[in-house]
Parts: structure tokens; sequence; C-alpha cells
């Protein structure tokens, strides 16, 4: 009777508290979602109209008077000078500031020693520019956009002056970081800044494979000069590594094509949309919300909220989600997320996939986030957009209703339950005690006893499982000492890997080996050496001289298969692959040599050892149905038998494969021949080196 009235009370209590909870709570967090929703499409429409803008203003500035003349005339004039050779110094000067203003600006922002050479120009009109203007500004931009004219002679400085203020504007009216004028032939023959890329040839010089090549080869097929063709980020050195997305449209009017513009745009200008200019929390992000974009290979490409606000914790942060430590670090010398932060994230996943929605999941930073996400509309651009905040400060209205709901319903249950708690203690205690040690039993634990108190049945049933708990704990002990006997004897057996498949229930085993050395070694006279001992002894005695085998072995990396009569067989490179098993291979022979020899003096024997050693594949694997035989094969088992057996006398004998590769660290002389797959093959006796002792 106590249980059913504890049970009704309970259950009467928690179903009305759930019901309030989930009505509440679901209403609170789809509002919450909701806000998501518009907050992600708001910033979409912002970053669509963002890329409209600028496409809108290449395709009409591309369409004027102004630039289709000055695509001509700069074309023409660079053409000039390309067919002029440059000052006699010019070149000096360029490569001069490539060595000390170009290459260390490039090492320190990409982290990388920059070689000055891979982008030097090569050509007359990009030597003759660059020593003219590039060279003077001394990698200073803005002083660069500043000059009309380097007060030469040349046709180009004197088209400069008439465009460049035009130029000029358009690229700080927009916020551009360069503008580019590209001819029909690949030249850059013109650009804002003057920079790296002044006079350079995007079919043959150093930036041919960028992104900003491969969009203006489309730009020059294209169909009508209204078109536009964006580029995705990518490294630009010209721009010190930055990350650079472009711009680019024909120049011409009607369907005559005189050139291409290139227009360099401003990182900071996407990242002023997507982060409503630092304004945050202005946008309904609080304290931990942010939107961002993200490409195809899962890398950002606009700024992080934490990298811009606390640069200082932005590591720490990071790294716990998985972020390397050394693109963490990258980022914040570099003050910059761009092509550099890894989002490899549901919601990043599933907008890739063409999905918009709205999850909880862990996003590439913080606890977990409420994430809105969707794929963006921007022809060239395989992008999406993320909107995200942390899930605690996103629901804490919702955190707050349910801990209210919680506290009230707690306080109730408790009341209901404490007589009842109270009351039942005195009953439950010795099953509280047993089910204790039953999970103790499941967890491993051997050897658990519960105390008998009474001689009720709970006492019964304590004695009864302190039976089943010490036969449990001796047959586990029969078992574990059975399974290490079975370890031990699979193990004099085969290899542990072999073994290891085998104990995993495989019932075929076989492996093919492009190239590992195979010895075998035969023992010489030790059944005239042990006929004056006890057969106790000769075994002693014998195992001694194995096991001297086997630690020269273990220290060569050698790999035994099996035992042969008075000797055995042995691999190198097959369990474990190594590049250099021939020499491990006659090292170790020459050890047996010396083991040998020392053993001889020791017990005043007579013993050698023949050896045969070839190297090439082989196969291994179980042999047999009921008993199973761990086995070696193939050519060159069958040839280092061969070769052993090619001289009738002691020694080291190798196959002619081994003794071409080993010949620059043995001397060897012919010992005869054998025939092998190709026919006869020589074999090679080593010439032991004589060891000096103390």
């Amino acid at each position: 009777m106590l249980i059913v009235l504890l049970v009704v009370s309970v259950l009467s209590v928690l179903v009305a508290g759930a019901i309030g909870y989930v009505s509440g709570t679901d209403s609170l967090r789809n509002a919450e979602f909701a806000r998501m929703t518009q907050l992600r499409e708001s910033r979409a429409r912002e970053i669509t109209a963002y890329y409209r803008m600028i496409t809108d203003a290449a395709s009409i500035v591309t369409h004027g008077t102004t630039t289709v003349n000055a695509a001509r005339e700069f074309s023409a004039a660079f053409a000039e000078l390309e067919s002029t050779p440059p000052p006699p110094d010019a070149e000096a000067n360029v490569a001069k500031f490539y060595e000390t203003v170009f290459a260390p600006e490039l090492s320190e922002r990409t982290g990388e020693a920059a070689d000055p050479t891979l982008f030097e120009p090569t050509g007359n009109a990009a030597v003759y520019l660059q020593n003219a203007y590039t060279v003077p500004a001394g990698g200073d931009f803005e002083k660069a956009l500043a000059v009309k004219s380097a007060g030469d002679p040349s046709a180009w400085s004197a088209v400069n002056a008439r465009y460049q203020n035009f130029f000029a504007d358009l690229t700080t009216r927009f916020g551009f970081e360069d503008a580019l004028v590209l001819d029909t032939n690949g030249n850059a023959v013109y650009t804002a800044y003057k920079g790296a890329d002044l006079g350079t040839n995007l079919f043959t010089g150093p930036y041919r494979t960028s992104s900003l090549a491969d969009s203006y080869r489309e730009a020059l097929q294209a169909s009508s000069v209204d078109q536009t063709f964006v580029t995705d980020f990518e490294r630009y050195p010209p721009s010190y590594d930055r990350p650079t997305p472009w711009v680019l449209s024909p120049i011409g009017s009607g369907g005559n094509i005189v050139g291409v513009l290139a227009l360099q745009m401003s990182l900071d200008g996407i990242n002023n949309v997507m982060t409503g200019a630092n304004g945050w929390q202005q946008d309904g992000l609080g304290a931990t919300g942010e939107t961002y974009l993200a490409g195809s290979d899962k890398l950002m490409r606009s700024a992080s909220r934490e990298l811009v606000t606390n640069p200082d914790g932005y590591i720490d942060a990071v790294v716990d989600k998985g972020t390397p430590t050394d693109i963490a670090e990258r980022q914040v010398a570099v003050n910059g997320s761009v092509l550099l932060q890894p989002v490899d994230t549901l919601a990043v996943n599933n907008a890739l996939a063409g999905e918009s929605g709205v999850v909880t999941d862990d996003d590439y930073i913080g606890p977990a986030s409420l994430v809105a996400y969707m794929p963006l509309d921007i022809p060239g651009l395989d992008w999406v957009l993320v909107a995200k905040i942390d899930e605690n400060e996103a629901l804490a209205p919702v955190n707050r209703f349910a801990r209210n709901i919680a506290l009230s319903t707690a306080a109730i249950v408790l009341v209901v339950c404490i007589l009842a708690l109270l009351l039942s203690r005195m009953l439950t205690r010795p099953l509280t005690q047993l089910a204790s040690a039953v999970r103790r039993v499941t967890g491993g634990e051997l050897g658990v006893t519960v105390p008998v108190t009474t001689r009720d049945e709970f006492g019964d049933l304590a004695v009864e499982f302190n039976n089943m708990s010490d036969s449990l704990r001796t047959k586990q002990a029969l078992i574990d000492e059975q399974r290490r006997e079975n370890d031990e004897l699979l193990a004099s057996l085969m290899p542990e890997s072999v073994a290891r498949r085998f104990r995993g229930g495989e019932k075929t085993i076989s492996s093919d080996y492009r190239d590992v050395s195979v010895i075998y070694a035969e023992l010489l006279n030790f059944k005239d050496f042990s006929r004056s001992l006890p057969s106790d002894e000769s075994v002693r005695l014998l195992n001694t001289l194995f096991e001297s085998f086997d630690a020269a072995a273990e220290h060569h990396g050698i790999e035994r298969v099996r035992g042969l009569h008075n000797g055995f067989l042995a691999t190198c490179g097959l369990v474990t692959p190594r590049v250099d098993h021939a020499s491990r291979t006659v090292a170790f022979a020459i050890e047996l040599v010396e083991v040998i020899e020392l053993f001889n003096k020791q017990h005043t024997a007579g013993l050698t050892v023949r050896v045969g050693i070839d190297s090439g594949p082989v196969s291994s694997g179980l042999i047999g149905q009921r008993t199973r035989i761990y086995d070696l094969w193939g050519e060159a088992v069958d040839l280092a038998h061969r070769v052993h057996a090619a001289a009738d006398r002691p020694g080291i004998f190798v196959s002619d494969r081994v003794h071409t590769s080993l010949t620059t660290f043995h001397s060897f002389e012919e010992a005869g021949t054998v025939i092998g797959n190709d026919g006869a093959e020589t074999v090679w006796a080593l010439e032991i080196p004589v060891r000096e002792t103390s």
C-alpha cells in the first residue's frame, strides 16, 4: 500500500510538471529558433547584395569609354616596352627589391622562407615598370597609388598619368585592394597599386595557376561583356599571401573584348557585412553569437568574433574543439581566420549539401550552440552561411522556466517521498548491499561477498550470492591460466600478428610480401659433439645455443618462422617491414658465426654453421585444418635453401640479389651456382670480417 500511494502521488506530480515543461519550453525554444532563422536570412541578403553591388559596379566600369580607352592605351604602351630593353641597372634593382623587401615581408606573413627568384619578373616591360614604380615605393602601396608618373619618357607613364586618378578613385571609393587591367595576351598591363603583379603574365608567369588566372581565362571566353566572374578566396603572394577574392569583367563595348578588369576585393568589406561592423550585440547576437561564411573546403571565409574580441583566449577555445594548435596560433599571428579556421560541423556539412535549417550542435568554438545554416546563392561561389549563438545564452529564458518547473516539482515530490523513504530504508538496506555487490561482479571484480546478517529470505539470498561469487572466482582463475597457456603456445608457433588474427576467428590466414630476406641456417657437427654428453646435458647446451641465436635475432629484427633439424628458417622484413632487411640478415648471420665460435671456446666444441640467404617475394600463412602450422613459401624461400646447399662447407652464402645490394658493404667470393627461376645464378660466399678481441 505504501508503494502504491507513493507511485501514484509522484507520478501525478511528474506528469503535471512534464506537461507544463514541454509546452512552455517548446514555445520559448521555437521563438529562439525563429529569431536565429531571421538573422540568418538577413545576413544572407546583406552579403548577396554586397556581391551584387560589387559585380554591378565592375560591369558598369568595364563598359565605360574611359576603361576601354585605358585598356587599349595601356596594352599598346606595354607592348612598346616589351620590345625595348630596360635600363642597365633595372634587373639588379628589381632583384634587390624582391630579396630585401618583398621576400622578407612574404616570409613573415606566411611563416615560411620565401624564394624571391620565384616571383621576379622576366619580361622587358615587367622589369621596366617595376623598376620605375614598384621599387621606388619600397612596398608602400599607398605611396605607389599616389604616383601618377615616374618621370620617365615612356608612353606607358604618359598613359598612367592620364588614368591613375580614375583607377585610384575606383579602388578607394569601392574599397577594393587593387585594380588590374589585363590585355588579351595575359599581361597585367596596369595595376593601381603597382605591386609585384605589375607586368606579369597570367599564362606563363608565377601566378598562372591562381584562381585569378582561371577566372581571367573564363572572362576572355565570355559570350558578353556584361558578364562578371568572382573567385573564392586564395592566398595571393603580391598581397603578401593574404586571402584574396577577385571580381573580373571583360573590358569592351558591343561584342569586342579588348581586355579584362580584375578588381581585388577587400576582406574587410566582407567582414564588415558578416560582423555588422563589429556590432554583434546591436544585431541581437548577444555576448556569444556571430555569423560567418564557410567554403566547400570547410574553412572560414570571414572573421571569427572570438578572434576579434578575445585573441588572448582564442587559441585555447578553438583547440579544445579540435583545431590544431599551430593553425590557431597562426590565426592570432596574422589576425585573421579566413582559409585557416576549420568549421567541419554538422551545420556546415548540411548547408554544403544544399540544406537550410536550425540545429543544436557543437560548433567550431565554445559550448553547444544554436546554429542556423543555409547555402548562399552567389554565382561562382560554393559558400554557406552560419549564424550561431551559445545554447546557454540563447535558451536562457527556457532554462529559467525549466528550472522553476523542476524546483516546484522537486519540492512536491520531496515532501511525498521523505516519509516513504524513511519507512522503507530498513527493508531496502539488504537489497541495496546485494545490488551493489552484483554491480561490482558485473564490472569484473571477483571475490565479492555480502554480509549475512539475517536468517530470513534476504539472508538465504546473501548466502547463495556468496557461493556464486566464489564459484565465479575459481572458474575465472582456471580460464585465465588456460588463456595464458594458449597465448604462450601461439606465440611459439606463429608471429603475434598472425596469432591475433587466429584468436579473432579467422580461418584462412595468408599474406603476400613483395620484398623480404629469408635465411636458412643449419648447425653442423652438433651430433658428433653431443655423442659424448648425456642427453639432458646435450639438450641444455643446444637450448643455450638457440637462446643466443634468438637474442641475436631480436637484436637485428629477425623473425623466426620455424625450427628445422639442427637449424631454423627465419625472415627479416616480414612482420615488420624494413628497407634494410638484407643488411640486417647478413649482420645476423655474422653474429651467428660469432656466437658459435664463442660456444666452441667455452665447451671445446667444433660446431659450424652453413647459412643460405636470399631476398625476394614470399608468402606466409597457416596451413592445415585440424592441426595449424605457420609456414613460409615462395621463390625467396626456395632459393635461400638452394643457396644454403650449394656449397658443401660451412659459411654464409648469399644469392646474386643479396650480393648486388650489399657489395658496397661486404666482401664476397664466388662459391658456385644454383638454378633459379631465371636460369643459373651465382652463389656468393661472404668473407666474414675478423673481429678483434681485447
